[in-house]
């Protein structure tokens, strides 16, 4: 397991949901704005940032083409990542048709799979967070069709870019309007699950933190004396956001300053 030695004074932070590019061009770009403010906040003791999927409401990354937009919030992650600061960004179940422009730009890392590292001697299970706890056929479907090398390759090299993309779009909108009416998540029963999960993964393989995005609740669970589950919440109602200082990790929200 990797492990990291944290600086002193420095922290790290986890955030999710942005959702950049959903609920209408205004907002998104409200929701950019507060976020670049968030950031200069915290770049004075960030050591890492680890961005849990789903920053953007759609991202599918073609070999010379991106999607348009966001220019600032990848601009302030640039920024970030050329004053030291490492950046470890995880593919959402919206954003994670990623090749290498991020990493290539930017210089930040990429996952798509959860990681477990140490820091500090704590371990942490960090993930977004799509299909953990979840069997569904539903799932398995989706996740197959998203996930295939071989859909992947012909979406990417057969339909015409910009018919992609609207189409992406197209689904992303849909998406979003189903989640934010809660048709999709029942926040108690999914809580349950993510909790029956986790306790049943640390019988071998025992972790300090569980950290994940997705759902869009906040939640801080004590699962033993020693283990301890986060649910990130998002940018869209909560504004929310998790720090680790070598010691404790603590579930924010932040809080604008007119």
């Amino acid at each position: 397991m990797l492990e990291i030695l944290l600086n002193k004074e420095k922290k790290i932070y986890f955030a999710s949901d942005f959702h950049l590019g959903g609920g209408g061009f205004e907002k998104s770009k409200q929701r950019e704005r507060l976020i670049i403010k968030w950031l200069d906040e915290i770049k004075v003791d960030a050591q890492q940032i680890y961005l849990v999927g789903d920053i953007f409401d759609l991202w599918f990354e073609y070999e010379e083409v991106v999607p348009k937009g966001y220019i600032r919030f990848l601009g302030k992650l640039a920024e970030l990542a050329d004053a030291g600061i490492e950046i470890i960004l995880f593919g959402g179940n919206h954003d994670l048709w990623q090749l290498d422009y991020f990493e290539k730009e930017i210089g930040l890392k990429y996952h798509r799979k959860p990681k477990s590292f140490k820091v500090n001697g704590q371990s942490f299970y960090v993930a977004h967070g799509d299909g953990i706890g979840d069997e569904s056929f539903r799932f398995k479907i989706i996740n197959f069709l998203f996930e295939s090398p071989i859909c992947n390759w012909l979406f990417r090299n057969i339909m015409p870019t910009q018919i992609g993309l609207k189409l992406g779009y197209i689904w992303s909108k849909w998406s979003w309007n189903k989640e934010n009416k809660n048709e999709i998540r029942n926040e108690q029963e999914w809580d349950k699950k993510l909790v029956d999960f986790i306790k049943n993964f640390e019988k071998t393989n025992p972790h300090n933190f569980f950290v994940f995005g997705h759902w869009h609740f906040l939640n801080d669970v004590s699962l033993t004396p020693a283990s301890r589950y986060i649910n990130l919440g998002d940018w869209i109602v909560y504004n929310s956001y998790a720090v680790f200082d070598g010691n404790e990790l603590k579930l924010k929200k932040y809080k604008t300053i007119n």
